[in-house]
């Protein structure tokens, strides 16, 4: 009997301690399948980009919401940054969603500059980050990761799609001009490679600082050079000044003006009759004509008062992808590797049009050319279809 009740009682211990644990996992596992996905967004409120910033948080948002505000079947937690779009102080904005607010998700940013420093960041702390605009072509070449995703363009995507259309309409030289940053400069690269590889030649590149908007001395040497055509790399309020200038120094007429469609995108009413006419290359257009797009406008309108852009897509797109990875992982936020395996594999229906990723994580979309009509960039042609970036450098 005391043999018996010796074999006994361990095996109860072992029984109630294994019970024990089972309660501890199950508590676990069920908190965390109630807390919430905790999202960070990093995106500029202030500053030339701060329209950019709001656009792409409103489409984000607004695709949770016709969830019922969860991503399967997970609240969403928001914390919020202004990154003021100033690359000095990227680390630390992005170290405080990451470390201070402990997020499962970075989103950002539009600037990208900001974005490669996010990028480190994220890489650093294991930390997912999907990429709602920045189109920097390094995130997605040599600083590719299993854990960075876009949901936007490269800046060679458009570039080079307008490269090839402004040499299909016979020019032979042209003035390129932009920001000195990592975007214009890149963007200037595409264009320039399939201007060039089409026989056309690149008289002048002309650059600023960021984000000075002094363009007269830059109008008054273009006019001197009588180029075929002028390509620019602007966005936000700036490219709204830009356009304006270009008009008023009376070049509209006379050199037409051909742009990536972030010069156009959310500033026609601020360039008013300077905007009018005017032709660019984006992977999103007005009047594309499938059913998504319409639903998504007519979403957009009755929630924001406002009509959509190209931001408030990749902002509603960058929220798709993350769903698709959490509903694989039935909202487990911990299963990284089903989570990112769903999200590689993930067909994307937008407003865009439906788009695929890339094995470096880039959207293999569209190219629309664009025409400014009537306060709207509407889609006159589609030059390239299923675009892929090149990824050069990536190694993932």
């Amino acid at each position: 009997m005391i043999q018996l009740k010796g074999a006994v009682a361990p095996r109860r211990a072992l029984a109630a301690g294994a019970l024990l644990v089972a309660s501890v996992f199950g508590a676990t596992s069920a908190m965390a399948q109630g807390s919430p996905i905790r999202v960070g967004l990093m995106l500029p409120s202030t500053g030339t980009y701060a329209a950019l910033g709001t656009a792409i948080t409103n489409g984000f948002k607004l695709h949770v919401a016709e969830q019922g505000g969860k991503l399967a079947g997970r609240n969403v937690e928001y914390f919020t940054v202004d990154d003021e779009s100033d690359p000095s102080k990227a680390t630390e904005n992005a170290n405080k969603l990451v470390k201070r607010d402990k997020v499962d998700v970075l989103v950002g940013t539009v600037h990208s500059g900001v974005a490669l420093a996010m990028a480190k960041v994220a890489r650093e702390n294991k930390t997912l980050l999907i990429v709602p605009n920045a189109g920097a072509d390094e995130l997605t070449g040599p600083l590719c990761a299993p854990t960075l995703f876009r949901t936007s363009f490269t800046n060679w995507q458009p570039a080079y799609a307008m490269g090839k259309v402004t040499a299909q309409k016979g020019h032979k030289k042209v003035v390129t001009l932009t920001w000195k940053y990592a975007a214009g400069l890149q963007a200037v690269e595409g264009f320039k490679e399939a201007f060039e590889q089409s026989g056309g030649k690149i008289v002048k590149e002309m650059t600023l600082p960021f984000p000075n908007v002094e363009f007269q001395p830059f109008l008054t040497e273009i006019a001197a050079l009588k180029p075929d055509a002028v390509y620019v790399f602007f966005a936000g309020a700036g490219a709204a000044k830009f356009a304006r200038d270009y008009h008023a120094a009376g070049l509209k007429n006379s050199i037409p003006l051909y742009a990536s469609g972030f010069l156009t995108d959310g500033t026609l009413e601020a360039m008013g009759e300077a905007g009018k006419g005017l032709q660019t290359t984006l992977h999103y257009a007005d009047g594309l004509d499938n059913k998504k797009d319409a639903a998504f406008r007519l979403s957009y309108a009755k929630t924001y008062k406002l009509q959509p852009d190209v931001y408030a897509v990749q902002g509603y797109d960058a929220a798709q992808l993350l769903r698709a990875g959490l509903a694989a992982a039935n909202g487990d936020i911990s299963q990284k590797d089903v989570i990112i395996k769903a999200m590689e594999a993930a067909k994307i229906d937008s407003p865009r049009g439906t788009f695929t990723l890339s094995k470096a994580h880039n959207p293999v979309q569209d190219i629309y050319l664009r025409e400014a009509q009537g306060g709207q960039n509407k889609v006159i042609g589609t030059p390239l279809k299923a675009l892929a970036d090149p990824a050069r450098g990536c190694k993932m």
